[in-house]
């Protein structure tokens, strides 16, 4: 955070809070205390009346305030869940200026209104499974966006029964897309001569390139991660486990449809490999109607999976304490 923003952060935080001592803004600020004197005797000479009260810390003269945004209860409420939400989902750069953004709204809301607003923020909670896989790439992948840079990295693609393969590649990054836990970025592949979408946690060692190029004037983020997906798949799930694919909500699933024999579903996917593992996680409940050849490839799998366990001695397994 920029000194011009932690001034209006202190502001902002006095407002809402009353008296605050010098080290619990240093603590909310992560400045030491001598900065947080030096950012109230800034404040003081641009005319905002800090009042300094020996052991008991900061407040603002009653009576003065910023000119607040009018908020609905819900308006809030929608600002502050999706700060949290935001600040779970991204590396610590923009966790930190979600926490800053949550502190914003919150100084300027009404009165009448904050104590609805924390009283609801305290009920309704978002549970993530992490920050989003791949997240330590966030910073780097971001300042190649906006550069316009070109990066080099080693991505490691699944190919199916055999496993994964991997290789150095070049991409120039054109956005970022999270996806059901995980980040992905669209970019321009060098090796393939298109688009495609690197998932992060799949990639190592990304660096910078000194070299720029300029994205397509007509490209659209939004039109891409549907685009690219040309592969149709139909599964036909048993009526006994309809309600529960329903509420799957894969990301892949484009629609739905009741018939006598269960319900059909249709998806849409860059790669067979998107859905192999969740089909399989169906088990015998879920038949592939099209295409034929991921009929083949869970037929494989299935066969595999006989075959290690009808002939496969168990593993001998020693546990070290």
């Amino acid at each position: 955070m920029n000194r011009t923003d932690r001034l209006l952060a202190i502001v902002l935080e006095l407002q809402a809070r009353g008296k605050r001592r010098a080290e619990d803004l240093a603590a909310a600020f992560e400045v030491s205390k001598r900065t947080i004197y030096r950012d109230v005797q800034a404040l003081c000479e641009a005319g905002v009346p800090v009042i300094s009260e020996p052991g008991r810390g900061y407040s603002l003269v009653d009576g003065y305030f910023l000119p607040p945004l009018r908020f609905t209860l819900d308006e809030a409420m929608l600002l502050l869940l999706g700060s949290d939400v935001m600040g779970q989902s991204f590396d610590g750069e923009y966790q930190a200026a979600a926490r800053n953004a949550g502190r914003k709204i919150s100084g300027v809301l009404p009165d009448d209104l904050r104590p609805q607003v924390e009283s609801l923020k305290q009920r309704i909670q978002f549970f993530q499974s992490g920050r989003g896989a791949g997240a330590e790439h966030l910073p780097l992948i971001r300042r190649a966006i906006v550069k316009q840079q070109t990066l080099r990295l080693h991505y490691h693609a699944r190919s199916g029964a055999d496993g994964s393969h991997s290789l150095d590649r070049e991409a120039d990054p054109y956005g970022l897309v999270f996806v059901a836990g995980h980040w992905y970025m669209v970019a321009h592949c060098h090796v393939r001569g298109d688009i495609r979408n690197f998932r992060l946690d799949r990639i190592d060692r990304p660096a910078l390139l000194p070299r720029l190029f300029a994205r397509p004037a007509n490209f659209e983020l939004a039109q891409v991660s549907r685009s690219d997906r040309d592969v149709v798949v139909r599964v036909l799930f048993d009526a006994s486990v309809a309600r529960w694919v329903r509420e799957d909500q894969l990301f892949y699933i484009e629609s739905t449809q009741e018939t006598d024999s269960g319900l059909l579903v249709t998806l849409r996917v860059r790669h067979e490999s998107d859905v192999l593992q969740w089909l399989l996680g169906w088990g015998a409940r879920a038949r592939v109607i099209e295409p034929e050849s991921l009929t083949q490839r869970l037929r494989a799998e299935a066969e595999a999976l006989l075959l290690k366990y009808t002939t496969d001695e168990a593993p001998n397994l020693e546990y070290i304490e």
